[in-house]
């Protein structure tokens, strides 16, 4: 079976994407280590635990909304729980569970960090797009998580 050869106008879509699948990643990640010591996916265990209720959330609900493992998840944990920002405790529902709790330390790296964060997403995302074209991307890329993982919730 002859495969389906990607088309000029599709490879020149293609490519551009694939570089910033790349490229996007390691400056963001290379931002929070020069402003915060933190790397981009710690900041978004803390980020995301601190958007929820409590700052309490199951490893494996945790693993699944940062869309990592949960071995992955439970090395970042570890080394956040040794620089004071977060802890891990047995779930009280299901001792069979671990939580994941944002600490009052994690808390404040959360503040703290968030700010320039969030200037260097508007910097080399938002901004570069109308509010169209940012409607496009969240539709492009929750489709295309879709494909990748059917089970995953909605961000």
């Amino acid at each position: 079976m002859e495969p389906r050869w990607l088309s000029q106008d599709e490879q020149e879509s293609w490519l551009p994407f694939a570089a910033m699948l790349i490229k996007l990643p390691a400056a963001l990640d290379a931002q929070l280590q020069r402003d915060a010591d933190i790397t981009h996916f710690e900041y978004l265990v803390l980020a995301r635990l601190s958007m929820i209720r409590d700052r309490t959330l199951r490893m494996s609900e945790l693993a699944s909304v940062v869309s990592a493992s949960l071995s992955r998840l439970s090395h970042v944990v570890k080394r956040l729980e040794q620089r004071g920002w977060v802890r891990r405790a047995p779930c009280p529902e299901n001792g069979r569970f671990t939580n994941a709790i944002l600490t009052e330390a994690g808390w404040e790296k959360v503040v703290a960090t968030a700010p320039g964060h969030v200037e260097e997403v508007r910097r080399l995302v938002v901004d570069a797009l109308s509010e169209s074209e940012l409607r496009q991307l969240r539709e492009i890329s929750s489709r295309v998580l879709q494909r990748i993982d059917p089970d995953a919730g909605t961000w």
